[in-house]
């Protein structure tokens, strides 16, 4: 059996969406579509260098996303559709995939917008359609790695995820390079996340809580609270966890400086001067960051631990999922293309086989947490999983 997809944007996250579907997808076609046309045939050259061998088809195609004729245009003939375009476009682009009898999904990244996702189950289930949001790396494989712990034990009761994209070594005046667009990070490091605690939802303000994270790669590591990696994990399991809190790596000093920067208004939207000038602060710290920390000859890394605490056959016990990844040099990818699209390709390999029933679901309640983690693998991507007995 083989199947159609389109892959909606033809950047990072895109490319390595195609090649992944290509390879481990059964894909008889990907079509992959960008607002810039060159850009959609530049990326199908690359994907066919990279996938010689295989008999997957690909197409190259003009796609405005904001314009619900081109969208359909390019999701004509496609069981699913996949969205590697920024997290604005994600409720709509959804809407408009029920309508073509497409399966959806995205890399998500704002849970305000996956909810208005979500808010469309009963029109995705009449279509006999399944629409997943929030299938990058975090929100995404750090959920997946959850649920598959809260089924792996009886009585679960506390989840951990820590999960950052890092440059091999501290570079830049932030030790940090630009691992995937700016406004995606922005849109993470303010606002507030939601957690669970005493089995009920919180919410807790970003950059806050700073604790040391310890790898056995790069030693002592900090990891801070930032907005959208819990997804709607707190909202699912409200009520059967005690506790489930999601914070970012980064290298030791980075938080300090990223909250002085937001403190000092570089990543305000608007600033109104006392003259009554007004200015866009984050429209300069976002070319600033786009400059001065893409450094191209430093590769990026990514940590992602998952720690599920809870009691199995009466026993504490402690499952510690464990991925580290690296930049591929075999096909150029880096570890943050790796680790959100190839997970997310699964995802769709999973809707087009109808192993996710139709309707607008979140991932953890929808996708096979087993099932998925034993495929996982065969995608490129490793997790080592440690059992122990909790204290």
């Amino acid at each position: 059996m083989t199947y159609r997809y389109t892959v909606l944007g033809s950047g990072r996250q895109g490319v390595a969406l195609a090649f992944d579907l290509a390879k481990n997808g059964e894909a008889e076609l990907v079509r992959v579509v960008d607002s810039d046309e060159k850009v959609a045939e530049r990326a199908v050259r690359r994907l066919k260098k990279l996938t010689k061998g295989t008999k997957c088809r690909f197409e190259a195609a003009r796609c405005d996303v904001a314009k619900r004729k081109h969208v359909r245009a390019a999701l004509d003939g496609a069981q699913v559709a996949l969205s590697a375009v920024p997290y604005r476009f994600n409720a709509q682009l959804a809407e408009w995939a029920i309508e073509s009898g497409a399966s959806f999904l995205d890399l998500g990244g704002n849970t305000a917008v996956v909810r208005k996702e979500l808010a469309l189950h009963k029109r995705a289930k009449k279509a006999g359609v399944s629409i997943v949001p929030d299938c990058g790396l975090a929100p995404g494989l750090g959920n997946h790695l959850a649920a598959h712990g809260i089924a792996s034990m009886d009585t679960p009761q506390h989840v951990h995820v820590r999960c950052g994209g890092l440059p091999e070594k501290p570079v830049g005046p932030l030790g940090y390079k630009l691992v995937f667009n700016f406004l995606g990070l922005w849109n993470e490091y303010r606002g507030e996340a939601e957690f669970l605690r005493g089995g009920k939802r919180v919410r807790v303000p970003t950059l806050t809580e700073l604790e040391r994270f310890e790898s056995s790669n790069f030693g002592a590591l900090e990891a801070c609270v930032t907005s959208g990696g819990t997804s709607t994990c707190p909202q699912t399991w409200e009520g059967k966890l005690e506790s489930f809190d999601y914070k970012t790596i980064r290298y030791a000093g980075h938080w300090a400086q990223i909250r002085t920067l937001f403190e000092l208004g570089f990543m305000d939207e608007r600033f109104e001067a006392r003259d009554g000038s007004e200015f866009e602060p984050r429209a300069l710290t976002q070319k600033l960051f786009e400059e001065k920390l893409a450094f191209p000859d430093v590769r990026d890394v990514v940590l992602l631990r998952v720690l599920v605490r809870g009691t199995h056959a009466r026993q504490p016990l402690d499952l510690q999922y464990d991925c580290f990844d690296r930049h591929d040099e075999s096909t150029g990818f880096t570890a943050m293309e790796r680790t959100t699209a190839f997970p997310a390709a699964l995802v769709a390999h999973f809707q087009a086989r109808g192993l996710i029933e139709p309707g607008a679901r979140p991932l953890e309640t929808c996708v096979p947490a087993l099932q998925y983690f034993d495929e996982l693998p065969r995608h490129g991507i490793t997790v080592r999983l440690s059992r122990s007995s909790g204290v």
